[in-house]
């Protein structure tokens, strides 16, 4: 039977509890977190992120299968960088943007970008998303930050995949953080030991989630925020507005970790509770106080991880110095789909490499991970 798919202007036009049966609870892919995107302007008109997610319909007329789906004028806040396909590409006399970006804007955590009642929708959808690359002039298409339990879908519809490398921590059925840090050599407990005194020396350090965030709290984080963003991007991706509704629409699910001084806060780290995993995402401080960033956005991620009885922490994209703080090496993967056939096949052999190089890096960094030695 024929498919029809559709385009939406935007994820906010899409019914809430349609599309949030699709999403596995992950809290990036909720409408809430993605409305609030929208809402607050940190994606749409003007920021090279415009919404377009792409739906097929049951035969009952409720959504069954979706794409977090985004036209992109450039390649910012997606963590898998692309730029030497663009420069191959525009050298070749070619116009890279825009391509289609499958993925949670600014999120490089990974989650299912397949959103389906039924797997055998996975082919139709990803055939929809190349009919929009080749009807509409788009270079290319990329879903990123896959679910490992979804790359087969990928690739057996034809697309080609690409690895990396993210530092996560894993629970191994922990009671405390001292459980944890008793699976470590004796060096890296004393490390840590000392690492965390000295974070916590002179500060209090506060978990505030659901109704306990207030306004002010949102305020201090939001300078947090912009002074990181400010040193990384060269921007901030989100608008002030979005942490309001993000308090406002899944307060349940944001864990805000802040440290004081007094009542003043001085220091941050925004993280998200998935139903598996809590996910760390911006962190930012307005003094400079050694291993700080190491005990809001490592040590106490963990310690709530255990206290919630999460199986994982993904503290975001690269950072090797996670690896000797328990975080350990694991392969992230994305899945890209290229129209013109020679730029496709030149692609494919350059990631045919990358991966085989990504997979030897992962190893070497597993050796070293600071667990004792069996």
């Amino acid at each position: 039977m024929p498919v029809e798919a559709r385009i939406a202007r935007g994820v906010g036009a899409l019914p809430a509890d349609q599309w949030d049966a699709l999403t596995g609870d992950n809290p990036f892919l909720s409408h809430a977190f993605l409305t609030a995107l929208e809402d607050s302007g940190s994606v749409g008109p003007g920021t090279g992120w415009d919404a377009v997610p792409i739906t097929i319909a049951g035969s009952d007329g409720r959504i069954a299968a979706a794409l977090p789906a985004y036209l992109k004028a450039h390649s910012q806040g997606e963590y898998v960088f692309d730029h030497a396909w663009v420069d191959a590409w525009h050298r070749a006399g070619g116009s890279y943007y825009p391509k289609l970006q499958i993925a949670v804007p600014f999120t490089p955590a990974t989650g299912p970008r397949l959103l389906l009642a039924d797997d055998a929708l996975a082919k139709p959808l990803l055939r929809a998303a190349e009919q929009v690359c080749e009807d509409n002039g788009l270079s290319s298409a990329h879903a990123t930050f896959i679910a490992p339990e979804q790359v087969p879908l990928f690739e057996s519809t034809g697309w080609m995949l690409r690895s990396d490398i993210q530092f996560h921590w894993e629970n191994r059925g922990y009671a405390s953080f001292d459980d944890f840090l008793a699976a470590l050599s004796s060096r890296k407990r004393k490390d840590i030991r000392k690492e965390r005194a000295a974070a916590q020396e002179g500060v209090e350090i506060r978990h505030l989630t659901g109704a306990a965030i207030r306004p002010d709290h949102w305020d201090a984080f939001w300078t947090f925020y912009q002074d990181t963003g400010a040193r990384k991007w060269g921007r901030p991706y989100l608008t002030r507005e979005a942490f309001t509704l993000l308090g406002e629409r899944m307060a349940d699910r944001i864990l805000l970790v802040m440290a004081f001084i007094g009542e003043t806060p001085v220091a941050g780290a925004l993280n998200f509770i998935g139903p598996d995993a809590l996910y760390g995402r911006y962190w930012g401080a307005v003094l400079d106080k050694p291993f700080l960033h190491f005990e809001l956005c490592y040590y106490q991620a963990i310690d709530a991880a255990i206290a919630l009885g999460l199986k994982r922490v993904e503290a975001g994209a690269q950072g090797g110095h996670k690896l000797a703080r328990g975080y350990e090496p694991v392969e992230t993967w994305s899945a890209h789909y290229i129209v013109h056939p020679g730029f496709r096949e030149a692609v494919a052999d350059f990631l045919d490499r990358e991966r085989r190089g990504v997979a030897q890096d992962r190893l070497y960094l597993a050796e070293r991970a600071p667990f004792k030695k069996v």
